[in-house]
This record gives C-alpha cells, structure tokens and sequence, in this order.
C-alpha cells in the first residue's frame, strides 16, 4: 500500500541494538526529541513510510533489508532504508555536508573546506533519497524532508514525481545571502528548494534569509513582507526580525515560507522533572554541592556551540571575583558531535586544556571548580542536573534553535534557576525573559553569569514563569499543527498575525 506521509530523514527512526548476537530493532528510549515527534505525524494518515540510509558493505549487498516494516507506539509504518557504503556516507555527510555546508550555514566561513568536496556523490545520495521516496509515495501524498545534507531531495523528487506535495524544514540556521553564495552549488541547492511547496524554517530571521538569497540568484516574485507575531519579537535579541515574507514564487511556482521553532514536550519532560525519583536525585546532587551554586552547561563538541569560549569567561570570573572560589561549580557537559571527523578533535582539545588550567589555578583540595563531562547524559539523568542546577548556561556562537533551553525551563516548575541564553540561538527569540548574552563581546559574557548567580527569587520566579509559558504555547504540539497548516496550503504559521 502506498503512503499518504513520507519523510525524508538521514536518521532510522529506532535504534539498534545487539542482543545475543542479533541487531534488534528498538523503540527510541525517550518520547522527546525530533525522531519520535516525527514518528508521531503517522497517527494522522492512513499509512505512513520514512527514509533513511543504512550502512551496508556495498550498495548491491544480497541479503540487505531495503524496506522493513515497524509497528510501535505509533502505529504501523515502512521504513525504505537505502544502502550506503563507508566511503558515500563520509562523501555525503562527513565531507560534503559538515566541512562544507556547516560552517557555511553558521557563518563560520573560515572553518569551509571547499577541495575535499565530491559533488557527484552529493547528488548521486540524494537522487536515492528521493527515488525511495517517490516509490513509497501515494498519489498527490506529501513528502516532508528533513534538512540540509537532503538538500537536492525536492528537486529530484519534482522531476520524478510532479504530482506530490514537498515540504522541506531546515533545522540549521540559514545564513545571509553573503554568506550562503560562497558554496559554488548554490543556484542547484536553490534550485531546488524552490521547488518545494512548503519551505520551513524555526524563526522568521532564517525565513528571510532564505527569501534574500532567494532573489540574489533568481528571477523572483516575492509576497508582501508581513508583521511577526510580536511573542517572536524581542528588542534586544540579535535575531529578531520584524516582518517576512511568507511565499515566493519561481518560473510559476509558488513556495509558502514557514517560520515555525520546534518545541518540546512540556508534559512529559516536567513529568519526569517532578517525579519522586528526580526530585530524589536532584536533592542528592545539590548535597553533594553544599552550599555552593550549580552551574549546569550541555552541549555538543563543536565549535558552533561556543564551548571554549563560555570556559574562558569562567576563568575570567573566577580571576575577578576571588569571593566565588568555592562557592561555585560549573558542570560542562560537551558530548563529541562526530566522532568521526577530525576537525571537531581541536575543539575538544582545547575544552580539555582550559578545563585543566581553570581546576590546576584555582581548585583546591575540597573544590573543583569545573567538572568536565564528555560522554551522553541518559535524558533521566540529565532531567535532574536540570532541576538541581541553579544556572543554566547555554551560549552557541550559532544555533539553529536549542532545545536544551527550552528543556531546562520545561523542568523547573519549581519557578526557580536562572536561564544564561545567547541571543544568537534562534531560542533567544522566543524566550526573551532569560538573561541574554553576547558569546562575542567578553563583559556581555561575564556579566550576564554573574547576574544570574545573584539573582533573586523574585525575579527567577517572574523570568521563569513568562519562559515556561512560551514553552509551553510554542510546544512541539503547535510545531506539528503548523506543519500541518503548511502541507494542506494553508497559510498562518505560528510566528506571523
């Protein structure tokens, strides 16, 4: 049977284990996150596929399952899984879409890596991204594709299957016309997108960048540019945008342009933060901090992520502030984004060299000042750092969005902790109320941690409430009611009136 929703993701949407010599396939652990809140758009169509890739000895492998069939908590779906060799995976993903495509779409220019690029089997990938897709689609279904490394997936899905409705949701930043148009295949990967109906973004500031570079490469028309929701318009974040264009139109062809931020579950995530075993473990961990303050910072091994430089303002700190030696704690959770990948082997050389000078200056016998952890956190365990932590400290360089934000305001019920946020997360749009920060100006750094230590219970009350609030309207829930809006062609996206 052919499927009304298609998706288009480089990720398999369970995980696999092994178990007593066999690869078993599970369940994802936790409901939160963008795999299961996919999966949950299948209990809204008749029959539903998605389509990954798999690594495979050889794409001709005789005994390879190209198309599995799963029933879990979200009902029955195919899953059309696409053998890839080692050698096209680290073309594609590794090489192709994070030393050219990333650094780009987070306008770090100077880490882009041109030469090693091997185009052809960019395009060779995503021409078997979209023939699955258009084999598993029914007649006029949609197929939602999922972000950058799947850039040429709409318009080779356009040639071969005209009929379908294409919805594409980017969940990087998307950069300025400047900066995208350094890649040499812009007018093919814009080419493309323009062939979608639907295009997303999480905030309108991507949504007009796309628009921008949009008409720098071609003849366009362009809708009227139209008031953002003011819940999404803050005075002093970097990524505000007043107005944007909601459609464009190509050679005939019109594209809605959805800026719609990614949510999280509020329900579940503060179920489990007010759970008796996390408020067990919370209590534990602040026992074992003292009297103290926690300072709680989660992110990945990249350099986007602005960990070397968040470490280097607490050094500063500590150097200016001799009344704080040991009287805070700062937890530095920084999980290797790719292992695989050298380039991310000097970003975590350098954690690891700043976290050891910090702790040989200033720690003594009975006070580390930081706690360096590279490993994944279980979401259970993460769940209680969260309600434990008094600070919570989130400042990329560059973001798509940051869900780790709107997660640590989704555990604290309690009204308390202090939210340090960089206004260059596309989460600084919405979440206004925490205590923003400049991750490229030194005292806009220091003085925001220091002004979350010691604020009061008053105000974290007042900052968190108004936070928990536009988590809480903009959940993931809302996300899915947009995207919705979106393939049916109906326009009102959650950040325009």
């Amino acid at each position: 049977m052919a499927s009304d929703l298609v998706i288009v993701y480089h990720r398999q949407p369970y995980e696999e284990v092994e178990e007593n010599g066999q690869i078993v396939r599970k369940e994802n652990k936790s409901p939160n996150g963008i795999v299961p809140t996919l999966k949950s758009f299948f209990g809204r169509v008749e029959k539903g596929a998605w389509v990954a890739w798999k690594l495979s000895e050889t794409p001709a492998e005789p005994n390879f399952e190209r198309i599995v069939e799963i029933e879990d908590s979200y009902g029955k779906y195919s899953v059309s899984r696409l053998p890839l060799t080692e050698a096209q995976v680290r073309s594609f993903y590794h090489v192709t879409s994070k030393e050219a495509f990333w650094p780009i779409l987070h306008s770090f220019k100077e880490k882009y890596d041109y030469d090693p690029v091997d185009w052809p089997t960019f395009r060779e990938v995503n021409w078997a991204f979209a023939e699955a897709a258009a084999n598993e689609a029914a007649e006029g279904a949609v197929v939602w594709v999922h972000d950058y490394n799947l850039w040429l997936v709409p318009g080779y899905l356009r040639k071969i299957r005209p009929d379908l409705r294409i919805s594409f949701f980017h969940h990087t930043p998307f950069p300025s016309a400047d900066m995208f148009n350094v890649l040499p295949w812009r007018r093919e990967i814009m080419g493309s997108l323009l062939a979608c109906d639907v295009v997303g973004f999480h905030i309108p500031r991507y949504a007009a960048n796309f628009v921008g570079v949009a008409e720098s490469l071609f003849d366009i028309e362009t809708g009227p540019r139209e008031p953002v929701a003011p819940d999404f318009v803050k005075e002093y974040v970097a990524l505000s945008d007043r107005k944007v264009a909601r459609w464009v139109k190509h050679e005939g062809h019109r594209v809605q342009v959805l800026a719609s931020p990614v949510g999280v579950d509020v329900d579940y995530i503060a179920g489990k933060a007010e759970s008796e075993e996390t408020l067990a473990r919370a209590r534990e961990l602040r026992s074992e901090i003292g009297t103290g303050a926690m300072i709680l910072s989660v992110g990945r091994t990249d350099y986007t992520k602005g960990g070397a430089d968040q470490l280097l303002s607490f050094e500063r700190i500590l150097e200016d502030n001799p009344d704080l030696h040991g009287k805070v704690r700062l937890l530095h959770v920084s999980v290797s984004a790719n292992r695989n990948m050298t380039v991310y082997e000097s970003v975590q050389a350098e954690i690891e060299e700043t976290v050891g000078r910090i702790n040989g200056q200033f720690g003594t016998f009975d006070w580390t000042p930081v706690t360096l952890m590279s490993r994944a956190i279980p979401f259970d365990d993460l769940v209680a750092y969260y309600r434990a932590a008094d600070v919570c400290w989130i400042t990329p360089l560059a973001d798509g969005m940051n869900l780790v934000a709107k997660e640590f305001a989704a555990c604290r019920s309690d009204l308390r902790g202090a939210l340090v946020l960089s206004e260059f997360a596309g989460a600084a749009v919405e979440m206004g109320s925490a205590v923003l920060a400049n991750p490229f100006s030194h005292k806009s750094m220091d003085k925001a941690l220091l002004q979350a230590l010691n604020m009061s219970e008053e105000e974290q009350e007042e900052r968190m409430r108004d936070m928990r609030e536009t988590i809480r309207k903009y959940d993931v829930k809302a996300w899915a009611e947009d995207q919705m809006k979106g393939f049916s062609g109906v326009d009102g996206p959650s950040t325009t009136r």
